[in-house]
């Protein structure tokens, strides 16, 4: 993911000082589907965080990942778990999945939805403006998130999307959503987050920094990427 050539964003704040009321609200409002975070400063400490709670929330490994063809094999005699892989693979053309244990999956594009605006859809990764940021929201509108991915080689279990975002130094979103379970197959995958809305007022305009994870339960991480991105009063 390109990085844009602005300098990095410091803490605001003097030591002791609290964050003033609009900040506090802005920690409030930022929106829960919202994807973004960053490399900076900060993200040493951040980053070791999000890492704790990614080990955390990864299930119990119980033992070495399997070709698709061998789960199958290896399931027949159990029928609730052989039903349940059968629904979930209902359509996928065993014939080409390949003998890799491990699922691949690419994250291709987000979309940003706004009720009377044309979608505007971004390719992974990134490709950042002149000024740096990889696009601009306005305050106070409501928008969501669509993802498009696909899911090659093996079912992909548990793949969760993480999103963390700072302002001035200081982090006001941290979200995960667990997307879930996904078999392999051709076509990409969409999945749409709920509506949120972007906060408002003049503290809440200005730049923002983000990171973005997708993870599976075995802690794999197919996409982490950092960017930048800006609200402002309008969307000129």
């Amino acid at each position: 993911m390109s990085t844009p050539a602005s300098e990095e964003v410091t803490l605001g704040l003097k030591e002791g000082e609290e964050p003033s009321d609009s900040e506090s609200e802005l920690k409030r409002k930022m929106s829960s589907a919202s994807f973004y975070s960053t490399d900076g400063g900060e993200d040493d400490d951040e980053d070791a965080e999000d890492d704790d709670d990614d080990r955390k929330d990864a299930h119990v490994a119980l033992g070495p990942q399997l070709a698709l063809k061998e789960q199958l094999e290896m399931d027949k005699d159990d029928e609730s778990l052989r039903k349940w892989k059968e629904q979930l693979l209902a359509g996928v053309d065993l014939s080409e999945v390949g003998e890799n244990p491990d699922p691949e999956v690419k994250i291709q594009s987000l979309t940003i939805i706004t009720p009377g605006r044309p979608d505007l859809v971004l390719p992974i990764p990134f490709v950042p403006n002149a000024k740096g940021y990889a696009f601009t929201l306005k305050d106070s509108s409501r928008y969501r998130l669509k993802f498009s991915f696909t899911v090659s080689n093996n079912i992909v279990s548990g793949l969760r999307y993480t999103n963390t975002v700072w302002k001035t130094g200081v982090r006001v979103e941290n979200t995960k959503v667990m997307l879930g379970t996904f078999s392999p197959q051709k076509e990409p995958y969409a999945y749409e987050l709920e509506e949120d809305t972007t906060p408002s007022g003049i503290f809440a305009r200005g730049s923002y920094s983000a990171k973005t994870k997708f993870v599976d339960d075995d802690g794999k991480c197919y996409l982490e990427m950092s960017y930048y991105f800006d609200i402002k009063k309008d969307w000129s």
